[in-house]
């Protein structure tokens, strides 16, 4: 089902099920009128032969030449080609969609002056299931994310490689399958398309969306290594929560709550437990997760006013076309830089939980490396070195990146906000979370099952028998490579949270 957009208008819920879902996006034709408006006041500044930036000079260091009226399509193509210059892995389709659709809703804003037909041009992309090859490096988020965009927007041209049913095809052969003719670039067009923030915004929801996804799972799996444990549930009185006042941190109290309630293994040791306070990794769960939840939300809100900004240069005005630095991605790589922190910290405290509950001597008499018959068998040993590996490296990515401007393009482009590369680690963070957070749940249920007879909660009995769908209890030592991997997919796809059946927090 095609989504419509209305620009200024879209909310995170529909920019995640564009990413998650792939469905093609198309703008409200209620936003025409304004597009073709700014359009016919380009093609008049083209044709006054005034110089306007973008339209009829050079770009960058070069804005001082002026160009021909002749010569003025041939500059953008010129552009474009030029602006190719990306190199890596190709970026995943889901993103590079995601991006198509959030420079429809910056060109549907009315200020580009770009005519209908570029916008069509992307929207037939995406109807028939036309996605660009674009090679992931080579933006510093500032004059916007432009060797990306460029790449995406030359296979509208008809000019390198695209992704058609999974196979990559030459672009000019996929536009003419479906019936679709290769765009002629207007004044101002090919800059309208490579100017924007639509690179690092698309990257940065994507981090946004499977983190926040990774943080809701993080509540499950904790509670879960709370009781495999023997973990108070007392420092998730309401009240304790209360009194600071944080939202995040009350949301994780009460849903921690929930998830435990009902638990005959918390009622065993809930009178007479020598232990007077639990590790700060068992007792400050809300604490830290809540407000790594309360970041993610930030980051939210300002990713959410991007994907609704018009981003590109120059701008046409209600009086006049008006050079200005919307393309400079600051606050996207601002945003970018949250979200790292706030995946390395979920994981930070869940990779702890994990070594609390291989350790006999913090464990609450667990057997060493959760396995029945330690020494012979090596158990979880492994499994929880490899949570650290996975949380060292996500220590290292989360530095900031937006701090780390240098100069470009002659220095004319002497400040930039490294927010494609900020947002470009976002997407491997979270899928080293989700294998520590798989890892605890396969810790946590083996640890829980060492408690027998007694039971934990219904919420977390599900979560458990739902990991055992694909993760069967641990004895001999075996291969383990795949139950972590299928520990971390119950993680990305939600089932983890899905099967225990408890509302979470909204992003």
């Amino acid at each position: 089902m095609t989504e419509a957009l209305v620009p200024g208008g879209v909310t995170l819920a529909q920019l995640e099920r564009l990413w998650r879902g792939g469905a093609p996006a198309r703008l409200d034709p209620a936003c025409r009128a304004g597009v073709e408006s700014a359009a016919a006041r380009v093609a008049g500044a083209a044709a006054a032969g005034t110089a306007t930036y973008g339209v009829n000079t050079g770009f960058g260091k070069l804005a001082h030449m002026k160009i021909a009226a002749a010569d003025t399509a041939a500059l953008q193509r010129n552009l474009i080609l030029s602006h190719c210059c990306g190199v890596g892995e190709p970026m995943p389709p889901a993103v590079v969609r995601l991006m198509m659709a959030l420079k429809l809703l910056s060109l549907g804003r009315g200020a580009s002056g770009v005519r209908w037909a570029v916008i069509a041009a992307l929207e037939g992309a995406l109807a028939h299931g036309i996605t660009p090859v674009i090679p992931a490096q080579g933006s510093v988020g500032a004059s916007g994310d432009l060797a990306p965009l460029a790449h995406m927007t030359a296979a509208l041209l008809g000019v390198g490689e695209v992704t058609v049913g999974g196979r990559v095809r030459p672009a000019a052969q996929a536009l003419a399958d479906a019936g679709l003719a290769p765009l002629t670039l207007g004044p101002k067009e090919g800059l309208a398309l490579i100017n924007g923030t639509q690179f690092c915004t698309a990257y940065a929801l994507a981090g946004l969306f499977g983190g926040w996804r990774a943080a809701c799972a993080s509540l499950v799996t904790a509670a879960l290594s709370t009781d495999a444990v023997m973990g108070s549930t007392a420092p998730l009185h309401p009240e304790v929560h209360a009194l600071r006042g944080h939202a995040g941190q009350i949301e994780v109290a009460a849903v921690m709550r929930g998830l435990l309630e009902g638990s005959a293994i918390r009622e065993s040791h809930r009178d007479g437990d020598a232990r007077v306070q639990d590790p700060y990794c068992i007792r400050c769960q809300p604490q830290v997760t809540g407000a790594a939840m309360d970041v993610l939300r930030m980051a939210a809100r300002t990713l959410e006013i991007e994907a609704n900004a018009a981003t590109d240069n120059p701008l046409v005005l209600s009086d006049g076309i008006v050079s200005g630095g919307n393309f400079h991605a600051e606050p996207v790589g601002f945003a970018a830089d949250m979200i790292a922190m706030a995946l390395a910290e979920i994981g930070s405290i869940a990779q702890r939980r994990v070594a609390l509950m291989v350790d006999p001597a913090l464990s609450f008499d667990l057997p060493a490396f959760l396995t029945p018959e330690p020494g012979l068998n090596s158990g979880l040993m492994i499994a929880e070195v490899t949570t650290a590996a996975l949380m060292a490296e996500n220590k290292h990515a989360a530095h900031p990146t937006v701090i780390d401007s240098t100069p470009t393009s002659a220095n004319q482009e002497d400040h930039v906000s490294m927010a494609a590369h900020g947002a470009r680690r976002l997407m491997p963070m979270v899928a080293n979370l989700e294998v520590i957070l798989g890892v605890e749940a396969i810790c946590a249920a083996q640890g829980i099952g060492f408690r027998a007879p007694l039971e934990t909660s219904a919420p977390l009995a599900r979560a458990v028998a739902h990991l055992r769908t694909r993760v069967a209890p641990l004895g001999a030592d075996r291969y383990l490579a795949p139950d972590l991997a299928a520990a971390a997919a119950m993680v990305a796809d939600g089932g983890l949270v899905g099967a225990a059946g408890v509302a979470m927090p909204a992003l």
